[in-house]
């Protein structure tokens, strides 16, 4: 896939209202991005309905989102909720940033 490709390529952060890893995950996904030199502005869409939820196969808050794809896909029944992660110490708010890394690599075929 081309740098061009790449930066063209929509990546979006998927939160919740009040969700308390917004601005942290937010940071995390540019960084994540940053790292694989993929130079992309994150848009910012916050979920306020059931019915979003439900459109968009959302899983939870935050979720990270590109080309349309969430990088994290959960088996979990579409819903308006906090999400969590598998870390190295048990389940935490925000996956780690190479987890993040490795997802894009993963999905965007890097």
């Amino acid at each position: 896939m081309s740098a061009e490709t790449l930066k063209a390529m929509d990546y979006e952060l998927r939160i919740i209202p009040d969700c308390p890893n917004s601005a942290a995950a937010l940071e995390l996904f540019r960084k994540a991005l940053s790292s694989e030199e993929i130079a992309a502005d994150v848009r910012v869409l916050e979920l306020v309905s059931e019915e979003q939820a439900q459109a968009l196969d959302f899983h939870g808050s935050p979720s990270f989102i590109a080309g349309g794809r969430d990088l994290f896909p959960s088996p979990a029944s579409p819903a308006l909720t906090c999400r969590v992660y598998p870390s190295e110490t048990g389940l935490t708010g925000l996956p780690a940033r190479e987890d993040i890394r490795v997802a894009l690599r993963s999905t965007l075929g890097l």
